[in-house]
């Protein structure tokens, strides 16, 4: 009886050992299993990627193609003159050349000289802008109210007042610019010939453009604000600016220097008003910023953060030195919700002629766009004269 129990005792190790052995074994197959698995989902989740990756790129890729061709050939046309390049190509379904001779700038290069434009202190800023593929573009507005009843299920509804309709016509007028540099120059592989030109480009065009938004007659370049039909404050005409002035010749008014500032403010509808600005030339602007309240605090609020603008009684402030200068009988600021009362229009691309023989030993470029502005709703702008 002693014997048989000590042999079943020396024999368990063994099996339990066998056990061990044989659990660890399908550990090991279990958890190659799980590997194998792991790595084939890891392997259809990385071309799930790739495709996702390849389809999402796709456009971007086709435009960068459309677009590398024009880029490339405009190139090689502005530093060498070589035209072969651009004639015949198509962007957009447009073609590259115009007729009246020159060809459309590249994509970028435009947009680099439309957002310099928007960037520049002038009217632009704050103006409503549209593009156009026409020769102009027209603007209704009301001349008066349309009338309104109240009305119920029995009685017969009268019929109401309707308002009338004025025609404003926007046509495009062109604008050109003509920077120059010489062959030496362009042939210099390091010198960034497009950057140089948007930028030559857009501050000829800034220049131009910021100063016919204010006193351009209409006649071949875009209608002023300065150059308006005006009327009384309080007019509410929609084609004349209200009109007001100081006391003091050349100057604001001693006695009350903010008063006649009050009162063009609370002359503008409320609905222009919650989106009102002034626009004032800067020897103005430094008049107004020594202004001070009966508790001796200055009225202009200098900005606080990057990117805003000083204020002025609550409203912001745009310094424009294409405004004039203080003097007895000129214009002394605009106030105003400007995108709803001036329109530029405009239309989207730039064209260019290369001319290498006007100006030897430089090179010219003359540089075309068509833009053109008006005022489309005056009771949305009030002005302030010095007496």
């Amino acid at each position: 009886m002693t014997e048989v129990k000590a042999t079943a005792e020396a024999d368990a190790p063994a099996d339990l050992n066998e056990a061990v052995m044989g659990f660890v074994q399908e550990l090991k197959t279990f958890r190659k299993n799980v590997n194998n698995r792991l790595q084939v989902q890891e392997n259809r989740m990385t071309m799930f990627d790739r495709k996702t990756a390849l389809r999402g790129r796709s456009p971007l890729a086709s435009s960068a193609e459309a677009e590398a061709p024009h880029q490339k050939a405009f190139n090689a046309y502005v530093r060498s003159g070589d035209e072969d390049g651009l004639r015949g190509l198509t962007l957009e379904e447009k073609a590259i050349s115009v007729a009246d001779g020159g060809f459309l700038m590249p994509t970028v290069v435009a947009e680099n000289v439309q957002s310099a434009l928007r960037s520049a202190t002038s009217i632009r800023a704050l103006a409503n802008v549209v593009q156009i593929d026409a020769s102009s573009y027209d603007v209704l507005v009301e001349t008066g109210d349309t009338g309104t009843a109240w009305t119920n299920d029995i009685a017969a509804t009268a019929e109401s007042a309707n308002a009338g309709l004025a025609r404003i016509s926007i046509p495009l007028n062109e604008l050109s610019a003509m920077p120059k540099a010489s062959q030496r120059l362009l042939d210099d592989a390091a010198f960034d010939v497009e950057a140089w030109l948007s930028e030559r480009i857009a501050e000829r065009f800034g220049r131009a453009e910021a100063a016919a938004f204010m006193t351009g007659n209409g006649t071949d370049k875009p209608k002023g604000l300065l150059t308006q039909a005006t009327a009384t404050l309080y007019t509410e005409d929609p084609l004349k600016i209200g009109v007001t002035a100081t006391t003091t010749p050349g100057d604001f008014d001693v006695a009350d220097p903010m008063g006649k500032l009050i009162e063009v403010i609370y002359a503008l509808g409320a609905g222009y008003r919650a989106h009102a600005s002034f626009v004032m030339n800067s020897k103005v602007a430094a008049r107004l910023r020594r202004q001070k309240d009966a508790d001796g605090r200055f009225l202009w609020q200098d900005s606080v953060s990057a990117g805003e603008p000083s204020r002025l009684l609550g409203y912001p402030v745009v310094v424009s030195e294409d405004m004039p200068d203080p003097v007895g009988g000129g214009v002394a600021l605009l106030f105003g919700d400007f995108r709803a009362g001036y329109t530029i229009v405009e239309r989207p691309e730039l064209r260019i002629l290369r001319d290498p023989f006007s100006a030897k030993p430089h090179v010219l470029f003359y540089a075309t766009k068509r833009v053109g502005g008006a005022v489309t709703d005056a009771r949305a702008i009030k002005r302030l004269n010095f007496a």
